[in-house]
Formats: structure tokens, sequence, C-alpha cells
């Protein structure tokens, strides 16, 4: 019986494996094809440092095309103001505000948009609002290394503006780091994404200009992270009353300021090193204590150990030039960002909800004939409670 059950499960095998095989072919989606193309090349990156010689990169390659520059410029600043007192009879006292200037060194290798002027020589002011865009003229790799120092009405402040990029058909990779004194902003970014590239997009959207369809339109989608301070942090906030008002004279003596009565009435205010700072409760409220708040918030600050932060990150870009219209357009939305929970998270500071962090950029130039053209540029940028602008608009019409 067993041998006639093994005869017989042998027989259908057979038949089996003789019958005809049909093979079906299903249509491969574009964008799951990209998808996997992205995929493959990110699991095929030698992340090994070791690895690396650096007598195998090819220097040339990389510096071809660079510019190095540097630069000095300076003007005047706020004009000197005179302040009268007559605590003591008349006195005149001018304020002076010293000259502005930045001194500005750099090297980059940034493929120059169609709208843009070819330059002589770079003096440092220009503002190329296309450095902030998503992706360049070209693919390959693109870089910016770029330090300021800068005097600006009698303040000074140190600027740097570093990034490095990465531009395929399907993915997009870049680091950036960027330090602006005068929007009180420093972070590191990196972020690695998916791109993909819109075909014939102008045509299902309804009265969109004609000319305009023949811009590029990509997409992208991937991961973002972010090293900073721990921004939103109050240093005040452990000094505030249950009535909301700040307990800043307590404050002052806990870093070393000192208060002495005369018994008569008469109130004196020291700082730690000993020398007077005031002699009456309206210089201290309305001089001083503005002063201890905020050497008291920096130090605290500059305490804290930097924060990372994981995010979401979608966008777009929008490029199309001709010698009469022309409009480049990018922007980045984090809607979702990870809580790690540590103590300073962003997230303990926004009542533990989400929040977006974003940017975005427009460059739009159009000349109606040999007279008349208007153009607006600018850029804005959202992150955690900083927000940072440069914008330029305008119309040119020339005579002839």
């Amino acid at each position: 019986m067993k041998k006639l059950l093994l005869l017989f499960l042998t027989l259908i095998t057979l038949k089996a494996i003789g019958q005809d095989t049909i093979v079906t072919e299903k249509p491969v989606d574009p964008l799951i094809s990209k998808l996997i193309i992205f995929h493959d090349n990110i699991a095929n990156l030698n992340l090994d440092i070791s690895t690396l010689k650096l007598n195998d990169i090819n220097w040339k390659k990389i510096t071809k095309f660079s510019t190095i520059y540097g630069a000095v410029n300076g003007g005047n600043s706020l004009s000197d103001v005179d302040v009268y007192s007559v605590t003591n009879g008349l006195e005149t006292q001018t304020v002076v505000t010293p000259y502005d200037y930045s001194v500005i060194l750099g090297v980059r290798k940034i493929s120059r948009m169609g709208y843009e002027p070819k330059e002589a020589f770079k003096t440092g002011k220009e503002n190329s609002f296309s450095d902030a865009a998503t992706i360049g003229k070209v693919s390959g790799f693109e870089y910016l290394f770029e330090v300021s120092f800068v005097r600006q009405e009698g303040e000074t402040y140190n600027n740097q503006h570093h990034f490095l990029r990465y531009i395929d058909d399907n993915y997009i990779l870049k680091g950036e780091y960027l330090e602006d004194g005068f929007a009180d902003i420093k972070y590191f970014e990196t972020s690695q994404r998916y791109r993909h590239q819109v075909e014939n997009f102008g045509d299902k959207i309804p009265n969109f200009p004609n000319a305009l369809k023949k811009g590029k339109l990509s997409l992208n989608i991937g991961a973002a992270q972010r090293l900073s301070e721990p921004y939103g942090y109050d240093p005040l906030e452990e000094w505030q009353l249950s009535n909301g008002n700040l307990h800043y004279t307590f404050l002052a003596l806990e870093e070393g300021y000192t208060v002495r009565f005369d018994g008569h009435g008469g109130t004196e205010y020291f700082d730690p090193s000993g020398n007077s700072v005031a002699t009456s409760t309206e210089i201290w409220e309305g001089v001083v204590i503005p002063t201890v708040l905020s050497d008291y918030t920096e130090k605290k600050r500059n305490e804290l150990e930097n924060t990372i932060q994981h995010s979401l990150i979608i966008g777009f870009d929008y490029y199309y030039y001709s010698k009469k219209l022309w409009l480049h357009s990018w922007g980045n939305l984090m809607p979702y960002h990870y809580d790690q929970g540590d103590e300073f998270s962003y997230h303990k500071y926004n009542g533990g909800e989400q929040w977006y962090d974003y940017s975005g950029g427009l460059i739009f130039g159009w000349k109606f004939d040999k007279h008349l053209g208007v153009f607006v540029e600018g850029k804005y940028n959202k992150y955690w409670n900083r927000e940072w602008h440069d914008f330029s608009l305008g119309i040119n019409y020339i005579l002839f």
C-alpha cells in the first residue's frame, strides 16, 4: 500500500511539472521603480571612513570652477546723537556710533542660475537668494563655505554659512551649518530625501500660464536631523512669581550684585566687582536690571548642551527661465518631529504638541518689453521660535 501511495504522488507531481506555465507581466509603477532605485543607491553606499583614501579623491574635479573670495566693506553708521541733561545744570553727552564694516571670506562652487548676473568680483554685498534653494541648476556635488565678521549700528556679529549637497535624479543629500548673529539662530542640519520629478505637471493645472508649463518641478520627501541649542528654553521662568512678575532684585543678588542703604532713605547698588552702578531705584530698574537679565539668560543658554531633533521633511522645487520671464520657487515643511523625551526638548515648551517648521523662497522676474520690467525676490525661514527673512522687489523702466 505504501508503494502504491508513493507511485500515485509521483505521477501527480510529474503531471503538475509537465503543465504549461503562464507568465503574467504586471506594469511597474514609475514611482515605485524610483523608490527601489533610491533604496538601492542608499543601501550600496560605503560608509566606512577607514576605507577612504585622500589620494583616491579627484580634487581637481571637486574644485574645478569653484571661487575663493575675500572682501572688506565699510561705511558710515548712525549719525552722532546729542543727549541733554539738566540734573546738575545743563550737560551734553554725545552718543557716537562707530562705522559699519564687514569682513567676508569664503569658497563656493554653485552653478549660476540663468537669472543671476555674471559678477566681475565677489564683494560680499551680494544677496544670492538662490543659495537657499533645495536644488541647484545642475546635478552633482556643490558646496559653500563662508564666514563673515560684521559690525552694524555698533553691534558686532559673527556669521557663518556652510553647506555640502549632492543632487541626483532620484535623491538629494545635504549637510548645512548656519550661524546668523543678527537673527540669533545657529544650527547644524543634515537631510536625506527621495526626489520625484513631475512630468508635464502644467497641463494638469487649469489656467496655468503656457510659458511656465515648460518649467521643471520636483517633489521630495525624507528625514532631517538638526543639532542646536534648546530653543524655547526660558532661563527666567524659575524666577517668576505666582502673579507673573519677576523677582529681579533677588536674581541680581544671586548673581553677585549688592545693595547698600545709607539709613536716610538713600540706596546705592554695586555690581559683582564692587563698582557703583546706580544710586536710585529708577536707574536700577530702568538701566541695570535689563543688563542683568540679558547677561543671565545668555549665561544659562551657553551652559546647556546642544540637542538633536529628528523630523520628517517634505518639499518642492520649481524652476523656469527665459530671457523675458523667470520663476524659481522652493519650499520645505517639517510637520512631524520625534519626541525623545529630553529635558529641554522643544516639545516640552510647546505644550507637548507638534509644530510646523518651514522655509521657502521665491525669485520672479518679468520683462514686459524693452523698457519695463518687474522683479520680486525673497526667502523666509521659521525654525522653532526663531524667524528670519530677506526680500527685495522693484520695478525698472529704461529710457532710450
